[in-house]
C-alpha cells in the first residue's frame, strides 16, 4: 500500500530507472459522447422498481461497462421524472421507478445518486444529473402520489393538460421551489452537469387549453400571453445557471432543447424546416436567448430526424444550430432509438447513424453527440454500436473543456514519482494532489511525439482521484511494456494538465 500522508517513501522502494520531463499535451482533441439514461416508465433504467437493490446496482454497472467499452464519456442520468426524486430529497418523495412505491425508501443504507455518481466516475465518465423541472406526474392516477408529492402540499401550482399534471411555470412560488431542488442536487452531490431536456410548457394538444389565465392576469401585465410564457421560462434558466454557479461554478447547466428553433415561415433567422413544434412558438422556449446571455455552458438539440427528412432535416438542423451557436458547445442529439422501428424508412439503413456522427464530426461548431436511450444501442442494434466504435470512437477522448478565459482557479504543478513495486508500477504522489484535479490521465506508448498529439498512444488509463488515492495507484500491467508513460490531470473544469513524461531506462 502507499502511504497516505505527507512524506517520502521508504528508503529503498525508490529506484532510478527512469528519467524524467514534461510536455505539453493536444488540448484540442476533445468530443462529448454522451448517453440519455432514462428512468421515467422504466425506460433504461431500473429495469423495473421492485427489483432489489443489488439488481439495480447490477442493472446499472453494466449499462455503464457497456458504453465504457464503446468509449463513450458521459451520462445523461435522469433523477427527477415526475415531482419525484431518485436521492433523498427534502422536496420531493422517493421515485416508484426506483422503489417500486412512491415515497418508500429504497432498502439499502446507500444513496442511491452518490454510488451512482461515483460508479460513474471511476469509469471515466462525466456525470450529468438530468431533471424534468415542469412535468408533476406521468399520469392522472394521483392514488399512486405520495403523500409528500407536491401535488398534494401545493395544489394551486398544478395545471392539469392532456393525461398529466404540470408545474404552472409563471408562479413565481414554483420558480423558487424549483431553484430549491435544483441548490439541493448541486450542493449535495459531486455532478458535473444539472441537465434539463426538452419539456418546459408542454407539447400542445389539439382543442386543449393550458389553464393558466389566472397567474397571467396577476403577472403577465403589459405583455401578450406569449412573450410572457417565454419570459418564465427565461427566468428559470436565468436564476437555475446563477444558483448553479454561485454554489459550484465548475458544475455546467446543459439543455436539451427540441430540435427546431423556429422554421424560417415564421422568422427569417429560423431553419429551413418544416416543423410542426418548435421551440419559440409552442414550447416557449427560447434556446437563442440562454445563449447569447450565456445562461447556458452547452445545448443537445434533439435532432432525432433522418439526415434529409423533408420536415426537419437532421443535415439542415445540424448545420443551423453550428452557425446560431453564439459561442455555446453544441452537441447533436442523436435518436438511435428510431434504427428499425420508425415510419420513416431511412432508419432501415443501418448506416443513417453513423452517416449523422459523420456529419457532426465533419462541421465547425459541433463538439460532439449524445444518444436517446441507453437501451436503442444496448438492448437492441448493438451492430450500429459496434459500427460507432469501429468507425468513429476507437481511441477514448476527453470531454470539452471550460472556457479557459472565465476561469480564475489556476492548474497547480503536482509532484510525481514512479514506483517499482513486486506487483507492478505505481505512481506517488508525497503531497497528495490538488483537489482540484478530478482525474489523472496515463499514456503509454514508444513515440513522445504521438503521445503528446494524441494520436499514438497504445494505452490510456483514467482514474478518478478519490480520498482513497490522491497519494497515488497502480498502473495497469501493459504499462511497463513502452518506453514512455505520460502522466497528466484533469481539473474540475475539464482542464488537462502539463504532462510529466517518465522514460523507461531499460526500453
Amino acid at each position: 500500500m502507499l502511504p497516505k500522508q505527507n512524506g517520502t517513501l521508504p528508503e529503498g522502494n525508490k529506484e532510478s530507472f527512469y528519467t524524467v520531463s514534461e510536455i505539453d499535451l493536444n488540448q484540442e482533441n476533445r468530443e462529448f459522447r454522451g448517453v440519455w439514461i432514462a428512468t421515467v416508465a422504466n425506460i433504461d433504467w431500473p429495469k423495473l422498481g421492485t427489483d432489489t437493490w443489488d439488481k439495480q446496482k447490477a442493472d446499472f454497472l453494466a449499462l455503464l461497462d457497456y458504453y465504457q467499452g464503446l468509449n463513450f464519456n458521459a451520462v445523461i442520468v435522469q433523477i427527477r421524472a415526475a415531482g419525484d426524486a431518485f436521492y433523498p430529497s427534502r422536496y420531493a418523495p422517493w421515485s416508484r421507478y426506483l422503489t417500486g412505491q412512491e415515497g418508500v425508501k429504497p432498502k439499502t443504507l446507500e444513496d442511491p445518486l452518490s454510488w451512482m455518481i461515483l460508479q460513474a466516475h471511476l469509469r471515466g465518465f462525466e456525470f450529468h444529473a438530468w431533471l424534468n423541472p415542469y412535468r408533476a406526474t406521468f399520469d392522472l392516477n394521483v392514488s399512486r402520489l405520495s403523500i409528500e408529492h407536491d401535488f398534494f402540499l401545493h395544489r394551486d401550482w398544478m395545471i392539469q393538460y392532456g393525461s398529466k399534471f404540470y408545474y404552472n411555470p409563471g408562479i413565481p412560488e414554483v420558480r423558487s421551489h424549483l431553484l430549491n431542488i435544483i441548490e439541493e442536487v448541486v450542493k449535495n452531490y459531486d455532478i458535473d452537469a444539472i441537465h434539463f431536456d426538452d419539456y418546459f410548457y408542454p407539447y400542445k394538444i389539439e382543442n386543449q387549453v393550458f389553464s393558466d389565465e389566472s397567474a397571467y392576469r396577476k403577472y403577465g401585465i403589459g405583455k401578450s400571453l406569449d412573450d410572457w410564457r417565454r419570459e418564465n421560462v427565461n427566468l428559470l434558466i436565468k436564476e437555475v445557471h446563477q444558483k448553479i454557479k454561485i454554489t459550484k461554478p465548475w458544475v455546467q447547466f446543459g439543455i436539451s432543447p427540441f430540435g427546431v428553433w423556429r422554421n424560417s415561415d415564421k422568422d427569417p433567422n429560423g431553419s429551413n424546416t418544416k416543423g410542426g413544434v418548435t421551440n419559440y412558438d409552442d414550447l416557449y422556449a427560447d434556446p437563442i436567448a440562454w445563449m447569447k446571455n450565456k445562461w447556458v455552458d452547452y445545448l443537445i438539440p434533439q435532432l432525432y430526424w433522418s439526415m434529409d427528412y423533408k420536415l426537419a432535416s437532421h443535415k439542415e438542423l445540424v448545420m443551423w444550430w453550428s452557425k446560431n451557436s453564439h459561442n455555446t458547445k453544441i452537441y447533436v442529439g442523436n435518436g438511435p432509438y428510431k434504427i428499425r422501428d420508425n415510419s420513416d424508412l431511412a432508419w432501415n439503413d443501418p448506416n443513417e447513424l453513423s452517416k449523422q456522427v459523420s456529419l457532426a464530426k465533419s462541421t465547425s461548431g459541433i463538439e460532439g453527440n449524445a444518444y436517446f436511450s441507453a437501451r436503442s444501442l444496448y438492448a437492441k442494434n448493438t451492430d450500429v454500436a459496434q459500427m460507432l466504435l469501429d468507425l468513429h470512437y476507437k481511441s477514448k477522448v476527453l470531454t470539452p473543456s471550460f472556457d479557459k478565459a472565465s476561469i480564475e482557479t489556476p492548474i497547480r504543478s503536482t509532484q510525481i514519482e514512479l514506483i517499482s513495486r513486486v506487483n507492478g508500477l505505481q505512481l506517488f504522489m508525497p503531497n497528495s494532489v490538488d483537489p482540484n484535479y478530478r482525474f489523472a490521465i496515463v499514456y503509454s506508448g514508444n513515440d513522445l511525439q504521438d503521445i503528446a498529439a494524441k494520436k499514438g498512444y497504445v494505452s490510456r488509463q483514467q482514474v478518478y482521484l478519490s480520498d482513497k488515492n490522491r497519494y497515488g495507484f497502480v498502473l495497469d500491467s501493459k504499462t511497463s511494456d513502452f518506453q514512455y508513460i505520460v502522466v497528466s490531470f484533469i481539473d474540475r473544469f475539464g482542464r488537462e494538465s502539463k504532462a510529466k513524461v517518465f522514460e523507461l531506462k531499460s526500453k
